[in-house]
């Protein structure tokens, strides 16, 4: 945990803002004529997911927070929370329900996912951008609804709910966008 100036921040980088841990999404140096220059730079809090847009002078300085990247393989849930295995040492990692709960429906037993680790302590799990997943309910089209692109609810063997076309039936693999659950094609 160092004190760094915010000129010298990046996207991507962790600091500590108002004892909350927070990734920087983007920065920009501004020197407007006649002015001090000053830093305007949005953070996202890993707790919470909150976005703040802060604006500081280029003397002030952030704690830039150790952050880490390490891939596990989603094991197993059960009353204690979500297991994740790491892929070299088989070490069990335990994240609680708070910290899946936003991604909870993409965790697939056996798919590997990314662990965000800020200060040696799990901070968020990160899922790939989209994801192969096993449709386990759906209705079947009706068959004069094909005007215009007609799309019918499924749902997926974690739980989710999509619109899928309707040539989609169960036991069909589709691959779905995380970032807003929706359909992009089949697997």
């Amino acid at each position: 945990m160092a004190n760094t100036p915010v000129i010298n921040l990046r996207r991507g980088q962790a600091v500590r803002y108002n004892n909350d841990v927070c990734v920087i999404t983007a920065t920009e140096l501004k020197t407007p004529p006649r002015m001090a220059s000053y830093v305007q730079m949005s953070i996202r809090s890993i707790a919470n997911g909150n976005v703040k847009n802060l604006r500081m002078t280029s003397n002030e300085s952030l704690d830039l927070v150790n952050m880490e990247r390490q891939m596990h393989e989603f094991s197993y849930i059960d009353g204690d929370g979500y297991h994740f295995i790491h892929l070299t040492t088989f070490e069990d990692v335990l994240v609680g329900e708070d910290l899946v709960a936003d991604v909870k429906k993409y965790l697939v037993e056996g798919l590997s996912y990314n662990l965000l680790f800020t200060d040696d302590v799990i901070a968020a799990v990160e899922v790939p951008p989209s994801i192969a997943l096993t449709v386990s309910e759906a209705s079947e089209g009706v068959k004069g609804d094909s005007a215009n692109n007609v799309y019918k609810a499924v749902t997926l063997e974690t739980g989710l709910v999509v619109q899928v076309p309707l040539f989609i039936n169960q036991g069909d693999k589709v691959n779905i966008k995380t970032e807003d659950a929706s359909y992009l094609s089949r697997a």
